[in-house]
């Protein structure tokens, strides 16, 4: 029951993925980019993004040597930010420290930013052959039903387990393909709703098939209320149709990105566009809600127009960002949505007015 490798190296001989970029030439470097980017991520979003880096950063030390605005612009649009400062971050410490080779052991890969142990593993089984388990959340679902685990993979002795088990099932021969394996099978047929268990080469042996829990297994996570928070922004609008955006702090939400001048209360915002601006009417736009891990954020922008060239000069904390020419900085998603929705108005933009001022 416990040998998986078999049948599962033979069905990756026959269905598995081995065409993907990264797959292509797989140095350390190139499967480390990969497996940061794939992290919460699917592997159809990556491929576009990934051959754009690759050509842009085509190697560690071109990357280390990038300003991380560059990098971060890269990445606008694929989330989860702190990965791109934490890959840059790595590969400035890979040049500096390593003379520019990625770390041969999984502790010292394991130090880098952004690298935990599932990942370290995975890039020194797939560029090294290395064998070391990996347990991403595809390789916990086919674990967690095939052995029938029960409880949320997220809590600490279930994980424990599961890590036993994926240690166990690796195998010393074949260990790139096999860790390549037990991901393509968890992405392509032990999905997590409506597995495809007739074309599963595990299907003989697997508990949760076995006793008809596909869909109770994995244990989801306990439910939890999630916060709803609000905030403003300020969509100010230069004459020539530029837009200010602010360069958020290196740490927390959207760190290091630039985004739209963001408040926690309305009022704020009011006295901020009072110090910057002589216009006396703003416009409204319909609210923009956004997901993140923990909470919910809904943002209400508040557009202030033709505002004069000298009101807000470049700097450090805030510059003019031109849509028609736009500049090659890390923004953040709602940043960039609402800026093509404001673009996309009639020549009266707002439908709705309010005199703030």
């Amino acid at each position: 029951m416990r040998s998986i490798a078999g049948p599962l190296l033979a069905w990756f001989d026959r269905a598995g993925r081995k065409h993907l970029p990264w797959q292509q030439n797989p140095t350390p470097y190139r499967v480390w980019v990969s497996e940061i980017m794939l992290q919460q991520t699917q592997v159809a979003t990556v491929i576009g993004y990934y051959e754009r880096f690759m050509q842009q950063f085509p190697d560690v030390r071109a990357l280390a040597a990038a300003p991380v605005d560059e990098v971060l612009h890269l990445w606008t649009g694929l989330g989860y930010y702190a990965r791109a400062r934490n890959l840059h971050c790595a590969a400035q410490l890979i040049v500096a420290e390593h003379d520019g080779e990625f770390p041969p052991t999984i502790e010292a890969a394991q130090a880098l930013p952004g690298i935990g142990r599932s990942t370290a593993g995975a890039i020194l089984s797939l560029s090294r052959s290395q064998r070391h388990p990996i347990l991403d959340g595809n390789v916990k679902r086919v674990l967690a039903r095939y052995f029938g685990v029960d409880g949320f993979p997220g809590e600490r002795e279930v994980e424990k387990t599961l890590w036993a088990l994926a240690d166990e099932c690796t195998p010393i021969d074949r260990v790139a393909n096999y860790t390549q394996a037990i991901m393509d099978l968890g992405a392509t047929l032990c999905v997590r709703s409506r597995p495809l268990c007739a074309a599963c080469p595990l299907t003989e042996h697997c508990v949760a098939r076995i006793e008809g829990r596909q869909s109770t297994l994995p244990t989801a996570r306990p439910k939890k209320i999630r916060p709803q928070k609000s905030a403003y922004v300020v969509m100010m609008v230069r004459d020539d149709g530029a837009v200010l955006l602010e360069h958020r702090p290196p740490a927390g939400i959207w760190g290091g990105l630039w985004t739209l001048p963001q408040f926690d209360e309305r009022e704020a915002a009011q006295a901020w566009i009072r110090e910057r601006s002589n216009v006396e009417r703003t416009n409204t736009m319909p609210p923009y809600a956004h997901s993140f891990t923990h909470f919910d954020l809904t943002l209400h922008p508040l557009v202030v127009s033709s505002v004069p060239i000298t009101a807000v000069h470049d700097g450090d904390r805030y510059r003019w960002y031109e849509p028609r020419q736009p500049a090659r900085i890390g923004l953040a998603k709602p940043a960039v949505e609402l800026i093509r929705a404001l673009a996309e108005q009639p020549a009266a933009p707002m439908q709705r007015q309010s005199s703030l001022l």
